[in-house]
């Protein structure tokens, strides 16, 4: 099913205005750099420091999963590698596929996020993760249950960091 999936994206969706959009949304996924910016100005003012602090707190959980457990436990080969016709749209990544680290930090930080902000506005946090995500398909680089498992991980990261703010919380009080 993953490479059902990915090969049907692969010739039905790609052209090069697509292309472009989605390596420029895959990029702000790397390295988390574009949800760490996020939590780092947030922690500049008061108002919003501790859901700066959550959303780090959040991702750190994400990438001691993901990238040092997970992807050296599993060692799934990108599809690209296990599969000719898959071609990738960017530069090979340097790790294994699974699970997905730009879907993991994507939605660990856009769920703490949405819990945060108003929900007239907080839903665009959600709606860039699942851009991030899709990204990772279309551009080749992952298969569809590397980046759920990103999903779930990111969810869950998101989860604890809240139950941790709150406990912190609390106990300040």
């Amino acid at each position: 099913m993953d490479i059902g999936i990915l090969r049907f994206i692969q010739e039905n969706f790609r052209n090069e205005y697509l292309t472009a959009f989605f390596k420029f949304i895959t990029s702000l996924g790397n390295a988390g750099w574009f949800w760490i910016a996020l939590a780092l100005v947030l922690l500049i003012f008061k108002k919003t420091r501790r859901t700066g602090t959550g959303t780090l707190l959040s991702l750190g959980t994400g990438f001691i999963i993901t990238n040092l457990f997970l992807k050296n436990i599993v060692r799934r080969t990108r599809p690209y590698d296990a599969y000719s016709f898959i071609v990738p749209l960017i530069e090979h990544p340097s790790d294994f596929s699974f699970p997905s680290g730009h879907t993991c930090a994507s939605f660990a930080a856009a769920f703490v996020l949405y819990r945060a902000f108003p929900k007239k506005y907080s839903w665009l946090f959600l709606l860039l993760a699942v851009l991030i995500a899709f990204s990772r398909l279309y551009l080749g680089v992952h298969y569809p249950s590397d980046v759920l498992a990103g999903f779930v991980i990111g969810a869950f990261s998101a989860c604890l960091s809240d139950l941790i703010m709150e406990k912190i919380n609390k106990n300040r009080k």
